[in-house]
């Protein structure tokens, strides 16, 4: 969680830039999705470690209470959903790609919003699906959770447990006559082929909204 003076607010789905300087001089700067609400008075993000990164292990292994960050934004006036906008809300995310979508399910729930939600999430196993217990808590109040596993599943697991395809989404649904708000988020091979088979299976493309993400530079 991070405190930031004068915070702007946020629609669910932007992202923030975060800068670091180090004592030489030299900065370094990184896109993260906000995870928090807008109703939340901070700004929560979820962050990957990656191994050999320059931000990454630093906030997740040495940022303190009392550090201070540079954060700029929130960016992205697309990737958004407001729970005034309805639904059926369809949410697809490949791994970390879950985090801005979490942001719409959690406003969702601030609001105690009743606008028909499904998420699909892939992950490689159960140990890489974020934010799992949360997901068990929303689905009892009518949110309906899907999970792929890619790599392991999980002992006896009888849901998915392959790539995302036709079939998944059609069982996923809901189905395109019913015009659903669509968010896909991932890495960017994942984004572009959900983003292919929601077309083929009839759904507009002005209907889905992406978001992607690659190897840092």
């Amino acid at each position: 969680m991070l405190g930031v003076p004068d915070w702007p607010g946020h629609i669910a789905g932007q992202h923030v830039d975060v800068r670091l300087t180090a004592d030489d001089g030299y900065q370094t700067e990184r896109s993260f999705s906000i995870a928090s609400p807008p109703e939340q008075a901070t700004v929560a993000l979820t962050v990957e470690r990656i191994d050999g990164g320059e931000v990454s292990p630093y906030l997740t292994e040495e940022l303190c209470v009392g550090d201070q960050l540079e954060l700029r934004g929130p960016f992205t006036s697309y990737f958004v959903w407001r729970n005034g906008d309805g639904g059926p809300l369809l949410l697809i995310a490949g791994g970390p790609g879950l985090v801005p979508l979490m942001a719409m399910l959690r406003h969702r729930a601030a609001n105690s919003s009743r606008v028909e939600a499904r998420v699909l999430v892939s992950a490689r196993s159960l140990d890489d699906a974020l934010y799992r217990d949360e997901l068990a808590e929303l689905a009892r109040d009518g949110l309906v959770v899907h999970f792929t596993f890619t790599r392991d599943p999980p002992p006896n697991w009888r849901g998915f447990a392959r790539r995302i395809d036709a079939e998944m989404f059609r069982t996923v649904g809901p189905s395109p006559r019913r015009r659903p708000r669509i968010f896909v988020c991932g890495p960017t091979t994942f984004v572009e082929q959900a983003a292919e088979l929601l077309v083929q299976l009839g759904h507009e493309p002005d209907a889905i909204r992406t978001e992607r993400f690659g190897p840092s530079g």
